[in-house]
C-alpha cells in the first residue's frame, strides 16, 4: 500500500483539485481531497498564455511559479488535514496547466515547474504525462480512460464514463474489448465564457440561466457545422479551437438572439455532441456516469438524458466516487503507474504507436 497525491488544473481555470489516494496492487481509494481556488490574477495570466502574445517565455515562467506555490500550499493543507507528514507520500502526480495543445503539430504544453514543486514539498514529483504519448504519435489526450477502466469497468455491462470539464472526453468500457475514448468537444468552456461575458459570473450555477432560455436550432446547426464534430476518435481539442472568438464568429448571423438562448444552445451543443458520439461509437451502451464540474449542471444532465432515453445517465457518485475528484485521482494513479513502470496510455484512445509509461520524475 502506498499514498499518492494528484494535482489537476483543468481548462476551466477555476482552481486546483488535489486528491490523496491509497493505492494497492488492485485498488485505488480516495482518502482525502482539497480545493484551491484560482486567484483571478493567476487565472488571467494563464488564460493569456493560451494564445500568442508578447514576452510569452517570461510570462509563462512567472505564471508557473505562482501555480506551483498555490499547489504546494494546497498539498500542505491536505497532508495536514489527513494528519500525515510529507514522508508518508510516495509521490505527487502533477498534471500542470495546459496552455497549448496541438498534437497534429507534435506538441502539447503543460506548465507547472515540477522541480520547484519537489523543492517546496520535499516529495517526489511525477509530471509531464502527455508528451510521451504525443512523441509516440498520439493525441496526448484524453489520458484518464486507463484510470476509468481500472476503477469503473464492469465485467458484464457496457458503460461510458463522461468527464465534463472545460471540454468533454468520454471513455468507452466494453467487456472483452480494448478501452476506447476521445474528446467530444466543448464542455463548460463556452458556457462559462458566455455567462462571464454577460453576467460577470464564473459559471452558470446548476445551468439555471441556460434553463431560462430556449434552444435555437439554427444556431445549434451553425455550431455543429464545425469540422471537429464530424471527425471520429481518436481526437482531442482545446481552447485553440473552441474559444470566445469562435463563438462570436458563429453568432454573427444571429445578432438579435437573446443571451439566455445562446446559453441554452451551448448546453445543447455539449449534450448533443456527446450523445451523438456515444451512439455512434458504443451503440449498446446502457450506462453513462458523469464526472467533472459539469456533473453539477442539472440542465445539462437533463438534456443528456433526453438524448439518451434508453441509457441510465447519472454521476460517478453512484459508483462511490465523487465526480469532483475523479480527474485529480487519475493523476495520482498515473504517478503510481510511473513509479511501478506501468503503461498509462491507451493506444486505441490516443492513436499512439503503442503503450507507454507516462511522465518524468523530479526527485525531492
Amino acid at each position: 500500500m502506498a499514498l499518492y497525491i494528484g494535482v489537476m488544473s483543468g481548462t476551466s481555470l477555476d482552481g486546483l483539485d488535489i486528491a490523496l489516494i491509497e493505492q494497492t496492487a488492485n485498488t485505488c481509494k480516495l482518502i482525502g481531497s482539497h480545493y484551491m481556488p484560482m486567484p483571478s490574477s493567476l487565472r488571467r495570466s494563464l488564460l493569456e498564455l493560451c494564445s500568442a502574445g508578447d514576452n510569452e517565455l517570461e510570462r509563462a515562467a512567472l505564471a508557473e511559479q505562482d501555480w506551483v506555490r498555490l499547489a504546494a500550499q494546497g498539498i500542505g493543507q491536505l497532508i495536514k488535514e489527513a494528519q500525515l507528514s510529507n514522508q508518508h507520500i510516495r509521490a505527487i502526480g502533477s498534471h500542470g496547466q495546459t496552455v497549448r495543445h496541438s498534437p497534429s503539430d507534435g506538441y502539447t504544453i503543460q506548465i507547472g515547474n515540477p522541480a520547484l514543486l519537489a523543492e517546496l514539498t520535499g516529495i517526489d514529483v511525477v509530471a509531464d504525462f502527455r508528451r510521451r504519448d504525443v512523441a509516440a504519435g498520439g493525441q496526448g489526450a484524453p489520458l484518464v480512460p486507463a484510470f476509468h477502466s481500472a476503477i469503473f469497468a464492469h465485467q458484464q455491462k457496457e458503460r461510458a464514463i463522461l468527464n465534463i470539464g472545460g471540454f468533454t472526453n468520454i471513455t468507452l468500457l466494453s467487456p472483452g474489448r480494448p478501452i476506447e475514448g476521445f474528446d467530444c468537444g466543448p464542455g463548460n468552456v463556452l458556457m462559462d465564457t458566455w455567462i462571464n461575458e454577460h453576467k460577470g459570473e464564473p459559471y452558470d450555477r446548476l445551468g439555471a440561466w441556460a434553463a431560462s432560455g430556449s434552444i435555437s436550432s439554427s444556431l445549434l446547426g451553425a455550431f455543429l457545422s464545425d469540422p471537429f464534430f464530424a471527425k471520429q476518435g481518436p481526437k482531442s481539442t482545446g481552447r485553440e479551437l473552441f474559444n470566445l472568438s469562435w463563438l462570436k464568429q458563429k453568432l454573427l448571423p444571429f445578432p438579435e438572439l437573446p443571451e439566455a438562448d445562446v446559453q441554452a444552445t451551448l448546453v445543447e451543443l455539449t449534450a448533443l455532441s456527446v450523445s451523438d458520439a456515444l451512439k455512434l461509437a458504443q451503440p449498446k451502451c446502457t450506462e453513462v456516469f458523469i464526472c467533472g464540474g459539469g456533473a453539477h449542471n442539472e440542465f445539462l444532465l437533463k438534456r443528456l438524458s433526453a438524448h439518451l432515453p434508453d441509457t441510465y445517465v447519472t454521476t460517478t457518485e453512484t459508483l462511490g466516487v465523487s465526480p469532483d475528484w475523479v480527474e485529480a485521482m487519475a493523476f495520482a494513479w498515473l504517478a503510481h503507474c510511473f513509479i511501478e513502470r506501468i503503461p498509462g496510455n491507451c493506444p486505441d484512445v490516443t492513436a499512439a504507436k503503442g503503450v507507454r509509461v507516462l511522465g518524468a520524475l523530479y526527485p525531492a
